[in-house]
C-alpha cells in the first residue's frame, strides 16, 4: 500500500506522548492491539487521522502518505524533552475483508472494513474498499476529510476514533463541547444517486446550497451535508439525491 506511511514511535515515554496527544486511548494498543485515533489542532481541526498498533518495541503510526509529513513535524514539535525517538519505519500494510492472515489485526473502526497486518509485504486483497467505506460511512483522507474536518462531523465516535473518557488531548475542548453542547448541524451522509453524478459535485436542496458529493460507488455515496438543508429530494448537477444515513444519527 504506497498510500500509507508507517512511523515508529520508540522510547520509554512513547505511550504517554501520544496518550497526551491523540483523541483516543492508546493504552488499548498493549499486547499488540490497534486503535483508530486522530491528531487535532487547539482548535479542534484535524491534522491527520491515523491507526497506532503496538508492538514489543514502543508504537507504529500508519498514516496516510499525503499527510505523513505534516503528522511527523508537529509529532517532532511537541516532542520537547520526552524521551521518544520518532523514525519513517521500513514496514509495510497489507489489508484485505476475507480470512485474516496469522497476525492480521481487524480493522477497528467497522467489521466491515476487514483486517490489517504489518510486515515486510505490502498490498491487498482487492477488495472494493470504496464501496465498504460507503456502505459503512467510512471517510478517508483527501476524500471527505480534510484540514478543516472537525471530527465528531465525520462520525468519529461511530468509527471508535475517540474517547470522552481517556483525559486530556490536544483539541479535546472543542470535541467536548461539540459533543455534549450542541447538536451537529453539518456531517458526513451517506445518500443514494439516482442518475449520474461526480464526486466534488455541489449538492442543492430547492436551489439552496446543501453541502458537497465525495466518494461515489455504484448507486450510492458519501456526502458532506447541511443537515437542516437536506429534506426530501437533493440534486446534484442533473442528478437526484436521496438522504440515506447522517453519520450523527
Amino acid at each position: 500500500m504506497t498510500d500509507r506511511t508507517l512511523i515508529s514511535v520508540t522510547g520509554e515515554d512513547a505511550e504517554d506522548f501520544l496518550q497526551n496527544l491523540v483523541t483516543n486511548d492508546v493504552t488499548r494498543t498493549r499486547g499488540g492491539g490497534i486503535v483508530y485515533t486522530a491528531l487535532l489542532t487547539p482548535q479542534g481541526k484535524l491534522i491527520a487521522d491515523f491507526f497506532v498498533v503496538g508492538q514489543a518495541e514502543g508504537l507504529l503510526i500508519d498514516a496516510p502518505a499525503a499527510v505523513a509529513p505534516q503528522l511527523f513535524q508537529r509529532l517532532s514539535m511537541y516532542k520537547l524533552r520526552a524521551k521518544v525517538a520518532l523514525a519513517e519505519s521500513p514496514l509495510q500494510v497489507r489489508r484485505g475483508t476475507g480470512t485474516p492472515p496469522a497476525g492480521a489485526l481487524p480493522d477497528p473502526r467497522d467489521p466491515a472494513m476487514g483486517w490489517r497486518l504489518y510486515g515486510e509485504e505490502g498490498g491487498d486483497d482487492g477488495s472494493d474498499w470504496d464501496a465498504l467505506r460507503v456502505a459503512a460511512m467510512v471517510p478517508e483522507w483527501g476524500r471527505e476529510l480534510g484540514p478543516e474536518s472537525y471530527i465528531l462531523e465525520y462520525g468519529f465516535e461511530r468509527l471508535n476514533g475517540v474517547d470522552f473518557r481517556k483525559g486530556c488531548y490536544v483539541g479535546q475542548e472543542i470535541a467536548a463541547r461539540m459533543k455534549h453542547k450542541t447538536e451537529l448541524r453539518k456531517g458526513l451522509a451517506r445518500v443514494r444517486i439516482e442518475g449520474i453524478a461526480e464526486p466534488g459535485a455541489a449538492i442543492s436542496a430547492e436551489g439552496r446550497e446543501a453541502g458537497t458529493l465525495h466518494t461515489v460507488a455504484g448507486d450510492s455515496a458519501l456526502a458532506y451535508l447541511r443537515y437542516d438543508r437536506a429534506r426530501g429530494a437533493l440534486a446534484a448537477g442533473e442528478a437526484v439525491l436521496r438522504l440515506e444515513d447522517p453519520a450523527g444519527a
